[in-house]
């Protein structure tokens, strides 16, 4: 691939001497479960996102399902969300045992449309699941709004959007909880899988430590039927060393973003918007296409790397098939699964790559009206 989607190696490679320092000190330290790296990391990416608590489990799918069983969310509850996401997202829902009721998204952010979210809450609804997606936040003060009007307990899945920030407060520290994903291509991204659940009240961080646990504060004494879901102490120890490299990483992103549209190629594709007071981190670049095939076809030529996400939105997923919704139900929601395209996105992005991409477009497309 000439130019590809993602190449993380260029923000690793500086830092590999201080790695592999910090792997062997904890091979040699002998400690691999909730030891000293994963205690520090949790102070360390409290402080950093401006939370009281925060705290290292398994995987970013692990910690939403602890962050609705925290909240004792299950059997007979609604939890409303977007179908434009991950498939963590309902299936966290699912797995604790209640439905997700899937809202439709805004057409400009692709974020959910507090509209539809109010239209969408029933007697039954417990909790909004709002996700950051592509590191965009979402509109959560229109959603603390609706959370607080019905008495729900509002949800961040900040897996995509650690950096982002909204009028100045990070992701993850705006809702009642939030969760975060360290799959290597996240923007904070360690070399496994790793998550992370934050928040202010105490009582939720601590039933959150015991559920990762097994349900257990000192691994004899078992208060509830929890899971195994403890950050590993190896991972947490390479992301204390990528920790302080990320703002300037998410820097960079934002740069090649701002470059995208200095290029023009908002002459043959709609750049992603950013709503106001948003600072968006760019986890993917995320643009609307016209004509999917034509851009896809022009980039494929060129050797351009370029993938489409969520093109089955979840409410039309067979797995979701008895919930009743048809074709039509989330218009923008399906209007994004079929007409947008995720391009090349990483901190060292060369600006000749980029240069090539709207090059490949302009030799191959008219300029949109």
């Amino acid at each position: 691939m000439g130019v590809p989607l993602m190449d993380l190696r260029g923000q690793w490679e500086p830092l590999h001497d201080r790695i592999s320092s910090a792997v062997d000190e904890v091979i040699r330290s002998g400690v691999f479960i909730l030891g000293p790296n994963v205690k520090a990391f949790e102070v360390e990416t409290a402080a950093d996102l401006g939370v009281a608590h925060a705290v290292g489990v398994a995987n970013g799918t692990d910690a939403l399902i602890l962050a609705l069983r925290a909240y004792d969310i299950g059997a007979g509850d609604e939890v409303i969300c977007p179908a434009y996401t991950f498939f963590s997202t309902p299936e966290s829902i699912g797995a604790v045992g209640a439905t997700p009721v899937f809202a439709d998204i805004d057409a400009g952010t692709f974020q959910l449309d507090p509209a539809a979210v109010e239209a969408a809450v029933t007697e039954r609804t417990r909790a909004i699941m709002a996700v950051h997606l592509f590191g965009h936040p979402a509109p959560m003060a229109e959603l603390r709004a609706i959370a607080d009007r019905h008495d729900l307990i509002l949800i961040e899945d900040a897996a995509q959007s650690y950096g982002a920030s909204l009028n100045g407060v990070r992701c993850g520290a705006i809702g009642d909880i939030a969760t975060f994903s360290f799959f290597p291509t996240k923007n904070l991204g360690g070399f496994g899988d790793g998550g992370l659940v934050t928040t202010n009240n105490t009582e939720i961080a601590e039933r959150i430590r015991e559920l990762r646990f097994h349900g257990s504060k000192d691994k004899r004494t078992f208060t509830q039927i929890g899971m195994n879901s403890r950050l590993d102490e190896l991972q947490a120890a390479i992301l204390r060393v990528l920790l302080p490299e990320l703002a300037g990483w998410n820097d960079l992103r934002q740069a090649a973003a701002a470059r995208y549209a200095e290029l023009g190629l908002d002459r043959f594709v709609e750049l992603p918007g950013t709503a106001p007071g948003a600072d968006p981190i760019y986890h993917l670049y995320v643009a609307r296409c016209q004509d999917r095939g034509a851009v896809q076809a022009a980039l494929k030529a060129a050797e351009v790397g370029n993938v489409v996400y969520y093109d089955t939105p979840h409410h039309l997923q067979p797995v979701f098939a008895d919930l009743g919704y048809a074709v039509g139900s989330l218009p923008e929601t399906e209007r994004a699964s079929r007409e947008c395209l995720a391009l090349p996105m990483y901190p060292t992005l060369p600006p000749a790559d980029q240069a090539t991409l709207v090059g490949a477009l302009e030799a191959a497309l008219v300029p949109i009206a």
